[in-house]
């Protein structure tokens, strides 16, 4: 029987194969805690809902955010339009019809 490591993050239950990508994972829920308890203090009337799931938005893009600060806001656009073209393209490929078999 072999015996294969796996990383499991305490924050969400997410295993990896190696040690790196669970650290990064977990710093990216430490990240998205922040922003959401941030959001929380400062803008009124927000449902935890909604500021977690800005919270967790933010953190998964921080690169492209961090872009956007030091000067390119295009960038935040960019990804969003390269996001939404892979999503039609996914659409697209699941809205296929199968070819029946000639009987």
């Amino acid at each position: 029987m072999a015996v294969v490591a796996v990383w499991k993050c305490d924050r969400d239950g997410a295993m990896f194969d190696n040690k790196k990508d669970a650290e990064e994972h977990d710093k990216m829920l430490e990240l998205a805690a922040n922003i959401t308890a941030l959001i929380e203090r400062n803008v009124e009337g927000i449902s935890e809902e909604a500021s977690e799931e800005i919270g967790l938005m933010l953190a998964k893009r921080r690169e492209v955010l961090a872009k956007a600060c030091k000067g390119k806001p295009e960038a935040l656009l960019e990804e969003e339009e390269s996001s939404n073209q892979a999503e039609t393209e996914q659409a697209d490929s699941e809205n296929v019809t199968p070819l029946a078999a000639n009987q």
